[in-house]
């Protein structure tokens, strides 16, 4: 699917679903990592994530673009449009969009583990951010530290 096409998608599902007219712009975005969509505040531009019409197929990415011209046409009416609003709420039910995007299976996060320990008393310290081990001392004993090992896994996100 093409960007014109997406385009043509969108403007169909706003007069089908809305009857209202969708008179900006919609593109895939492949920026995107985490989420379906975006609706851009400022220009009202819509940008989807490529990724789920390709793993989830064509249902996903039409359920995507109507959470996201909910988003839209409230904007743009002046109405409550973050997804707390009671209108949000009501027009998405109404329409029938899924509150949120299924997971992408792609999607993997990685873990890391940097472990640490004391030059004097032996203590290991295991940390997930990398610490200034001349700015940083041993809670015990206040020994200096040195950075032993890291260990990188990839995990599946639920």
């Amino acid at each position: 699917m093409t960007n014109a096409e997406l385009q043509q998608l969108v403007e169909k599902i706003s007069m089908q679903s809305f009857k209202k007219p969708f008179l900006h712009k919609a593109y895939f975005n492949p920026r995107l990592r985490t989420t379906g969509g975006r609706y851009m505040l400022g220009s009202h531009d819509i940008d989807i994530n490529r990724k789920y019409l390709d793993e989830h197929g064509m249902d996903e990415l039409i359920g995507i673009i109507k959470h996201e011209l909910c988003h839209y046409h409230l904007h743009i009416e002046g109405k409550g449009y973050k997804h707390g609003d009671r209108d949000f709420k009501n027009l998405l039910n109404k329409v029938g969009g899924p509150r949120h995007c299924s997971s992408l299976s792609s999607a993997s996060r990685r873990s890391r583990v940097l472990v640490y320990v004391c030059n004097t008393c032996g203590l290991n310290f295991q940390r997930r951010r990398r610490i200034n081990t001349s700015k940083y001392v041993c809670g015990r004993c206040r020994g200096k530290l040195r950075l032993v090992k890291e260990v990188v896994s990839e995990e599946r996100q639920s």
